[in-house]
């Protein structure tokens, strides 16, 4: 078994890989130095496997794409005084090969064994296959 875990949410708003690192790179002078940050409500309960290596897998357009490795836990309270947890993430943007996802609310739980595997640096441009054929790929387990 392995020792961290790793987390899966919808980056909502964005089209493409780029526009989450473009997005980050606008908010970075809002964020510690080195550190991508993401804000969400609930407080992950297996805190000390996440910390332990894992990753926020990025889920756009309906496939994962990309993840960056989550480096700390910061809790924040927002404008309406509700406690939140801040993802601090290093600022590198992995690209993942593409995995399709369907659509949920929040974050979830995602082992290291169900996670796409990195690309490698010279395929970090590659374009993600079309969502119905990348699905029906993973259903007959060759993707």
């Amino acid at each position: 078994m392995a020792d961290h875990i790793n987390l899966l949410k919808l980056c909502v708003g964005a089209e493409s890989v780029e526009d989450l690192e473009d997005w980050q790179t606008s908010q970075a002078h809002r964020w510690p130095a080195g550190r991508a940050v993401h804000v969400t409500r609930m407080w992950p309960k297996r805190e000390a496997e996440l910390l332990a290596g894992g990753s926020l897998y990025w889920i756009i357009k309906g496939q994962v794409l990309a993840r960056q490795r989550i480096l700390g836990l910061e809790r924040v309270t927002g404008g309406d005084g509700i406690d939140r947890c801040a993802l601090l993430m290093d600022t590198e943007v992995i690209r993942t090969q593409a995995a399709p996802r369907r659509p949920f609310q929040g974050w979830r739980y995602l082992a290291p064994e169900d996670s796409p595997r990195d690309l490698p640096k010279g395929r970090a441009q590659e374009e993600p296959l079309p969502e119905e054929l990348a699905r029906a790929l993973a259903e007959i387990g060759l993707r």
